[in-house]
């Protein structure tokens, strides 16, 4: 199976490790063979488009129409900006090829939404997702008594908040009605308020903290702290869906995560007030 990469530009973090990991997750049966950049690296040291492919042995396209064509599975990639997602994936989500999504998956829900309608239309499988999804230490957790989470992470809002949200908002399994930003020098704590009364509160930190969570539940409080490889997991998973087409999160989820990481954003410009989701 041969799988295209589409990028807003191609040396990053995720286009440079995925494809080995994919292709061992399949045991060689997939491989990352074709990419498309639609700009060069800006980032200082970064590599054009050219030498990336030359470096990483894939073959540059210079089409995304090209890309889908030769392809049987898609990635969009530009992980650090999502706001580029929209434009990425107007041609993979017509494509009727299976596609994922990297995260963060759009700024909104707004553009989530829109984004989905494209795939829905077409009926083109995809999905989208955090890799702490996939961590070891979220499964065997009994959901249904969760009543409060208070979680933990490393960075910035914009861009490290989907690791915090995705887990929180699967383990929480309910829409968000309201959030409150209270934002620090080097930290920020977003506070959830969901539509069943439950609530929820997301820490993060400039300069570093490992993923972990407390969970209040009816059957007494459970610290978790995130260990195990859960990028491994998350390549397990889609390699997965490359084969099956069956998608890996549902996209109401998606759609529902996008809606509080854009009402947090909007809750940045008035620290301590309650904002709609």
């Amino acid at each position: 199976m041969k799988i295209g990469f589409i990028d807003y530009y191609l040396d990053e973090w995720h286009a440079n490790n995925y494809p080995a990991w994919i292709d061992q997750a399949s045991d060689g049966e997939m491989q990352v063979a074709y990419a498309f950049g639609m700009i060069d690296s800006p980032l200082p040291g970064g590599r054009t488009t050219a030498q990336w492919c030359q470096d990483m042995g894939i073959e540059r396209v210079d089409s995304i129409e090209r890309l889908i064509e030769l392809s049987d599975a898609l990635v969009v990639l530009s992980p650090d900006n999502c706001e580029m997602h929209e434009a990425l994936c107007q041609l993979p989500l017509r494509s009727k090829k299976p596609t994922y999504v990297d995260k963060t998956f759009a700024p909104d829900g707004e553009i989530a939404a829109r984004i989905l309608k494209i795939a829905q239309d077409s009926g083109t499988p995809c999905y989208s997702t955090s890799a702490l999804r996939f961590a070891a230490e979220y499964t065997g957790i009994d959901r249904a008594g969760i009543r409060a989470i208070s979680s933990w992470g490393p960075g910035n809002f914009e861009t490290y908040s989907i690791h915090q949200l995705e887990p929180v908002m699967m383990l929480m399994g309910a829409r968000a009605q309201r959030v409150m930003m209270l934002p620090g020098e080097d930290w920020y704590s977003l506070l959830i308020d969901f539509e069943d009364g439950r609530r929820a509160n997301l820490n993060g930190y400039k300069n570093g903290s490992p993923f972990a969570m407390n969970i209040a539940s009816a059957s007494g409080n459970q610290m978790v702290t995130v260990e195990s490889d859960y990028f491994h997991e998350f390549i397990v998973a889609l390699v997965r869906f490359f084969k099956t087409g069956r998608v890996e999160v549902a996209h109401e989820d998606t759609q529902r995560i996008m809606d509080v990481r854009g009402a947090g954003l909007r809750a940045q410009r008035t620290p301590g007030e309650w904002v709609r989701v």
